[in-house]
C-alpha cells in the first residue's frame, strides 16, 4: 500500500493561518498572510511608525525583520511537519505541533529597510522527524533584498 503524496488542504492552511494569528505579538507586528503552500510561505508587513529603528531615515527595525523571517521560517517549518506526521492519530500529531520552536536563527541584513510595504519569503531546506531547516528572504516593495536568513525550527 503507497501512501498518498501530502496535500496541502485549505482546512490545513486555515490550521497554519490561526496558529499563527493567535500569536499576540505577530499582531502587533501588524503581519498579514499572503501565501501559505507546500513550496513557500510568503508574508507581509505594511510599515508603520512604531516599527521603526532609525528615525532619522524611517528605516525598518532590525529586531523587526529579525521577528518577521522567523515568523515566516516557522510557518514554513509547521507546514512541513505537517507532511511528516500525517500518518500520526491527529491528537499526536497535534501534541508534536504545539512545540514548534525556533532552535537556531541567522539574519543576514543586507540593505536597510526603506520602503512601506515588506514581504518575507520562506522555503524548505530540509524537513526531518524532529528538526526543520528553513531558508528566508525579505524584500522591501521597490524589491531590494533587505535581509536573508536561515532558521532551525524544532518540530516534533
Amino acid at each position: 500500500m503507497t501512501e498518498q503524496p501530502f496535500q496541502l488542504t485549505a482546512e490545513l492552511q486555515q490550521a497554519v493561518s490561526s496558529f499563527f494569528q493567535r500569536i499576540p505579538f505577530n499582531q502587533v507586528l501588524g503581519i498579514q498572510i499572503g501565501e501559505l503552500t507546500m513550496e513557500q510561505v510568503t508574508l507581509h508587513l505594511p510599515m508603520k511608525p512604531e516599527l521603526i529603528g532609525n528615525f532619522i531615515h524611517g528605516i525598518l527595525h532590525g529586531g523587526v525583520i529579525s521577528s518577521l523571517l522567523d515568523v515566516c521560517g516557522g510557518a514554513m517549518a509547521l507546514i512541513g511537519a505537517f507532511a511528516n506526521h500525517q500518518h500520526l492519530p491527529v491528537a499526536e500529531r497535534m501534541a508534536r505541533l504545539s512545540k514548534l520552536g525556533t532552535i537556531d536563527l541567522r539574519i543576514d541584513y543586507l540593505r536597510p529597510g526603506r520602503g512601506q510595504h515588506f514581504t518575507a519569503t520562506a522555503q524548505l531546506l530540509r524537513s526531518g522527524n524532529k528538526v526543520a531547516v528553513v531558508r528566508m528572504e525579505l524584500h522591501s516593495d521597490d524589491g531590494t533584498l533587505v535581509a536573508v536568513g536561515t532558521g532551525t525550527y524544532l518540530c516534533g
